[in-house]
């Protein structure tokens, strides 16, 4: 992990009820040394160092707003038509063989998908790789970087409205009208739980309001050279949220250079303090609630017309990869073909 992003995991992860840590004797943990399960609520000094500096000590927590957010690095363009891309023999060139083998090895069930080299940018898979498809709540990645860049105070309550329930579809939610968390923990609740009603309360509480926000998330978008994309709403209930395999791949790319997003989206488990009652949310993505990979981010997705999609960067053999599943016909499928990549990476990527 790089020193920088270090910093602001080392400030960001304190935030999440982890009060027992003392930032003079502790805050060098690492991101996989700190505990994916948090069972303890958050105070409004905790919420506030998401997005805030603090200097204790000899330890600076960064200011994760101020991460870079940069753009995914493009493969030439020589290589972005053959559905199996930069996929090489031993001689370095292209053969039918080299593809079939590939196709043969992974045998998705997804509808499309993408899998590339974190470190190079090379497209090492791709199936329909450049086809805007509905991405479903992997919007939500787009949304949590909207919050994240406009530097809002994150201790700030935030009361569900009945607007919040209301979208372009009915999706269940375990939230009620009148359910009160800071903005942090609405963040976390719409990247780990995937609760739809929490990203429509970011959404209303941006400044200039819910318009405001959705035509940030599009100008997010534009930056990060995401052509196919376009979002419509910030839960992705919206059919018309759409983008390729290949734009998510910079959306990840991007979202993963927020430690915030980093940690929020890979949380397996909290227990939201409701007031009335204490919510268990458990993370919507098989793979790192079981915690057998390592997974720096994630995020599912679901709807009819857009199947089951995940997003994740994994490190397969210290090496960084970034995949994308999209239109399976069920969680399982999702999770094999997941496993599948991740597994197929584990002998392509040699130490």
């Amino acid at each position: 992990m790089k020193p920088f992003f270090s910093s602001a995991v080392k400030g960001c992860c304190w935030i999440l009820g982890l009060s027992a840590l003392s930032l003079s004797s502790q805050a060098a943990l690492s991101i996989e040394q700190l505990p994916r399960t948090v069972h303890m609520g958050w105070s409004d000094d905790q919420a506030r160092q998401v997005m805030t500096e603090r200097e204790d000590l000899d330890e600076l927590a960064v200011d994760v707003r101020q991460l870079p957010t940069r753009l995914a690095t493009q493969p030439p363009a020589a290589t972005l038509t053959t559905i199996v891309e930069r996929v090489r023999t031993t001689g370095g060139q292209l053969t039918q063989d080299a593809v079939q083998k590939v196709q043969e090895a992974l045998s998705l069930s997804a509808n499309a998908a993408l899998v590339m080299d974190g470190s190079s940018g090379d497209v090492l898979y791709g199936k329909k790789a450049d086809q805007a498809l509905p991405m479903a709540s992997i919007t939500k990645l787009m949304t949590a970087m909207v919050v994240a860049d406009a530097r809002l105070d994150m201790a700030e309550q935030i009361v569900l409205e009945p607007s919040d329930f209301v979208g372009p579809k009915t999706a269940s939610s375990n939230l009620r009208v009148g359910d009160t968390l800071n903005r942090a923990e609405m963040m976390l609740m719409a990247l780990m739980k995937s609760e739809n009603p929490a990203a429509k309360s970011l959404a209303r509480t941006y400044p200039g309001g819910y318009t405001a926000f959705v035509r940030a998330m599009n100008a997010k978008s534009k930056s990060l050279g995401m052509t196919s994309a376009f979002f419509g709403d910030p839960t992705g209930l919206d059919v018309r949220n759409v983008a390729s395999p290949r734009d998510l791949a910079r959306m990840v790319s991007a979202a993963y250079d927020y430690g915030v997003i980093r940690q929020f989206s890979t949380q397996q488990s909290y227990d939201f303090n409701l007031g009335s009652r204490i919510l268990r949310a458990n993370n919507t993505n098989s793979l790192v609630r079981n915690g057998g990979w390592n997974i720096g981010l994630s995020k599912t997705g679901y709807i009819n017309e857009a199947g089951r999609c995940v997003v994740m960067q994994a490190q397969v053999n210290q090496r960084p990869a970034v995949i994308v599943l999209m239109g399976a016909n069920s969680s399982q499928n999702r999770a094999g073909d997941a496993t599948r990549i991740l597994s197929w990476l584990q002998n392509r990527f040699t130490r």
